[in-house]
């Protein structure tokens, strides 16, 4: 197993559903970070904080908080991985909610895949900040 980064075009040879399952992975560093920052706490209790935000709910919301600042290339990863197919929906989630949530970790997973870490985190961030304002 290589740690390597991988090129812009190396990623374009990986499914969009590679690119979320990584994302998935990504989000969940992002999100485990943000709540430990936040203060320590019995696993359990961290678990059920970060919970909410790893739902295809709030990650769909999160989309909405980014959209218009995403470049080109990055709203064209969002809606390969928004427009992948064979996926099953939760029971916990719509389908578009779904799809909008599978969009957005498939750009995260991108994102990492390319070594792009402070766009990840300013995007994250932007979403943080967003829904700090609800």
């Amino acid at each position: 197993m290589s740690d390597k980064i991988l090129s812009k075009e190396e990623t374009r040879g990986y499914s969009s559903a590679a690119l979320a399952f990584f994302g998935d992975c990504a989000w969940e560093i992002l999100v485990r970070r943000y709540i430990l920052s936040r203060g320590n706490a019995p696993s359990g209790k961290l678990h059920n904080r970060s919970v909410e935000m790893v739902r295809a709910a709030y990650q769909s919301a999160a989309v909405g908080l980014i959209e218009d600042i995403l470049t080109e290339e990055e709203a064209d990863v969002f809606r390969r991985g928004r427009n992948a197919s064979g996926m099953q929906v939760p029971k916990s989630a719509t389908p578009a909610e779904y799809h909008r949530a599978t969009g957005l970790e498939a750009l995260f997973g991108y994102l990492f895949l390319i070594g792009e870490y402070d766009r990840a985190n300013q995007l994250f961030e932007v979403i943080l900040n967003g829904n700090n304002q609800k």
